[in-house]
């Protein structure tokens, strides 16, 4: 019977704390609410700031094999897409892409590790930002890009956090065991 009662005051009390968190009610809050949590916000899954911090150079250039991508390829690929992308939704003109997608992973060298973790940090900053200013018309126009963005990020974090267990230089007191 104290079992019992236990575990439905234990329930009780998972579920009031579900309630504390309140989801997002407008267009804007659920988007910038799936920017933050692929950049710098724990939710679901690790953001970036955590998934790539602490590695050397080195460690970021390792990879698995096999046509796999090394941490730093997959930081660049995500970094490259999101500046991309938030240069069509800012309606200014991006770099000429030739199609080859593989250029967007293969033009990461060792010596960029650093200012590359930067880089993907304020594109990431910058996409939030950029949400937060929207008006509503321009936000509903780009919902859609928006929300692939996050969903394209979060695809590339999971690889990462994936090459890094596989290379034995991921701490899951960080967030996945």
């Amino acid at each position: 019977m104290k079992k019992l009662i236990f575990l439905l005051l234990f329930a009780l009390s998972l579920a009031a704390s579900a309630q504390d968190k309140k989801p997002p009610t407008t267009l804007r809050g659920v988007l910038l609410e799936q920017l933050h949590t692929t950049h710098d916000s724990e939710d679901w899954f690790v953001p970036a700031n955590i998934a790539v911090q602490g590695l050397t150079a080195q460690q970021a250039m390792w990879s698995p094999g096999k046509g796999n991508h090394s941490v730093g390829q997959l930081a660049y690929h995500l970094w490259y897409w999101n500046d991309r992308e938030l240069t069509h939704f800012k309606g200014e003109k991006p770099a000429p892409f030739d199609g080859n997608n593989n250029e967007t992973f293969d033009n990461f060298t060792p010596a960029q590790w650093d200012d590359l973790v930067k880089k993907l940090n304020q594109i990431l900053t910058d996409w939030e930002k950029a949400v937060e200013t929207a008006d509503d018309a321009k936000l509903a126009a780009n919902a859609s890009l928006i929300a692939h963005v996050g969903a394209h990020n979060a695809y590339h974090i999971g690889q990462i956090l994936y090459v890094r267990k596989l290379q034995g230089v991921w701490d899951p007191n960080k967030g996945v065991k």
